[in-house]
């Protein structure tokens, strides 16, 4: 078997802003594994900033696993415990290799296009006139549950926005969530919290900074508001210490994002704790290109979750890859007439 790597940069058709800045481009980077005349391809999501991952020792384990691909993936995947992304990478380009179509890892009636995924629309951080653009196109495509990126504006703004939604759709209509990335301070976020419930949201994701665990067991305790955990998980390896977060925050929600947390095999292990503990869960991509998302979605759809998951689309990005995934009436489906265009497996 030959394992090799390659560094790919998504650019944005906009510039993209949560609560922890501005994104004009994504950078990703691919394992390519060929064996008998095969190839699998397998996305290491890397999110700079966020990622417990990006260290500047990146590149070289991503070289030292291509020099180690004898070692299997069981074994590689707990080498790599510390780098997250390159796990998924790893699980993603094993199973792709070994499919009998590369880009159809969990063969089921999604990529048959026989069933679709319920997702949420995502609406980025920018100015009022421009979110509330975002909001009413999202509306007019057909989604039953929309995500809004909070935090970055004045808060009497964010306030109206969710106003404007809900004197057009009621709560049984529309699902609203919202993410506020950790941009409340922990002194004012109850209070946040209240004045957002009265619009009959969802759940809020990550409403303080990750790493405070005493804060957000309080507030999940204390809220209006359901909470969910996202942040919060990365970093957490150990089963014991997924656990341990659990039992003591004891959030309503926790959302996994695979590139984040360690794969299938990470994500696998917060699903069966989370159910353990009836904690609500659901998977969300994290920016990937279409060859990420499309491992992200197949999985998700094998898990038989029937809330509206957070699977974006390659609609963001001007350079991405052309794939079956696309996006109808607030669903992901897979259009068996589309065909893949992956120049870098060529």
């Amino acid at each position: 078997m030959i394992a090799k790597y390659q560094q790919y940069i998504l650019d944005f058709k906009r510039p993209s802003g949560t609560s922890r800045g501005v994104m004009t481009q994504k950078e990703t980077w691919f394992i390519i594994l060929e064996a008998d005349g095969k190839k699998g391809i397998g996305e290491c999501g890397i999110l700079r900033g966020l990622s417990i991952d990006d260290r500047p020792d990146y590149e070289e384990k991503l070289k030292w696993a291509c020099n180690n691909i004898h070692l299997g993936e069981a074994a590689l995947w707990e080498a790599l415990i510390e780098f997250p992304s390159i796990q998924f990478g790893l699980e993603t380009a094993f199973r792709s290799l070994a499919a009998q179509n590369a880009f159809e890892i969990y063969p089921s009636t999604f990529t048959s296009g026989k069933a679709n995924i319920p997702i949420n629309g995502l609406v980025w951080m920018g100015d009022e006139g421009y979110m509330k653009q975002q909001i009413e196109d999202k509306l007019a495509q057909g989604f039953n549950c929309i995500k809004l990126k909070i935090g970055a504006i004045d808060f009497e703004k964010e306030l109206n926005l969710l106003a404007f939604i809900r004197q057009h759709f009621s709560a049984d209509e529309i699902e609203i969530r919202v993410d506020a990335n950790g941009a409340f301070a922990v002194a004012d976020a109850l209070s946040k919290l209240s004045q957002l419930s009265i619009f009959e949201l969802h759940s809020i994701e990550q409403p303080v900074k990750a790493g405070q665990p005493d804060a957000m067991k309080k507030l999940c305790l204390d809220t209006s508001l359901p909470i969910a955990l996202d942040e919060e998980l990365i970093g957490v390896f150990s089963y014991e210490d997924k656990e341990a977060l659990l039992q003591k925050i004891q959030p309503q929600y926790i959302i996994l994002k695979p590139s984040l947390v360690g794969g299938f095999r990470g994500s696998e292990e917060w699903i069966v704790l989370a159910e353990k503990y009836n904690i609500g869960w659901w998977i969300t991509s994290a920016l990937e290109s279409n060859i990420g998302l499309n491992a992200i979605a197949q999985y998700t759809f094998t898990k038989n979750n029937p809330m509206p998951q957070g699977l974006g689309t390659g609609a963001l990005y001007t350079n991405n890859f052309d794939s079956p995934l696309v996006v109808q009436n607030g669903e992901l489906y897979y259009d068996t007439t589309l065909s893949w265009d992956v120049n870098i497996l060529d």
